[in-house]
């Protein structure tokens, strides 16, 4: 089957998702998720890159990151996928590869996605039921966004900055945003955007996007996406 075709220009909101291999651990303790969230530290401010929200879970990552350069994206998780799998290696005394191939991602091609895609990224713990509110969860940027933690990770989307004229007002709102939870069909849209590497947003969004940038946009998919969170 072949590959999807890897999309990634600058200024462009995306939705990335790493998934160890086979569906294997990649984070064991808080000494494993802070060593990871470093390396994304560094590497972003490096490739050129703003992380908007972020959750690493057990064995899988999700980022929504901008790219300021034309598939600055793809260097920074192959630099930190890299950099993690050498020092994971090395902790746990094993070889050979962590990941499941290439990170899966798709463009954001409409404004009113994106913070669909924040509480999509931050309520995945919940989904999973492994908290019951997405503050109980440490390893996901919602007590940055929603609670005002300081994280050098973070810069905040345009469309999170216009939630309200000051910090305390855009906190106040974004947690409102998490009163309800995502339709299904709004879920379903997202995950199948993620597994075909596709355009997130209405059909005029898409092409828009798509003729801007010179993209094709594969065949989306009947039925229920396989991609479970």
């Amino acid at each position: 089957m072949p590959r999807h075709q890897r999309y990634c220009p600058a200024d462009v909101p995306q939705h990335v998702v790493q998934r160890g291999n086979n569906h294997q651990a990649c984070f064991f303790d808080p000494q494993d998720f802070a060593t990871y969230l470093n390396y994304l530290t560094e590497y972003k401010e490096q490739c050129q890159v703003d992380i908007h929200a972020w959750v690493l879970m057990s064995n899988h990552v999700h980022l929504l990151c901008t790219p300021k350069e034309e598939m600055a994206t793809s260097v920074l998780m192959q630099s930190v996928g890299r950099k993690y799998v050498r020092y994971f290696n090395t902790r746990y005394q094993r070889c050979g590869t962590l990941w499941e191939g290439r990170f899966k991602s798709c463009l954001i091609a409409e404004e009113a996605y994106v913070l669909n895609v924040y509480r999509y990224i931050e309520m995945n713990p919940v989904r999973a039921a492994m908290v019951q509110r997405p503050e109980h969860y440490f390893w996901s940027s919602y007590s940055c966004n929603a609670l005002g933690r300081s994280s050098a990770l973070i810069t905040p989307d345009p469309r999170y900055l216009a939630l309200g004229e000051n910090d305390a007002e855009r906190q106040m709102n974004y947690r409102t945003l998490f009163s309800g939870v995502l339709a299904e069909e709004e879920l379903c849209s997202i995950r199948s955007s993620l597994q075909q590497c596709s355009l997130l947003g209405s059909a005029v969004a898409q092409k828009g996007i798509a003729a801007k940038y010179g993209l094709s946009i594969p065949q989306q998919s009947v039925g229920r996406p396989r991609y479970n969170r």
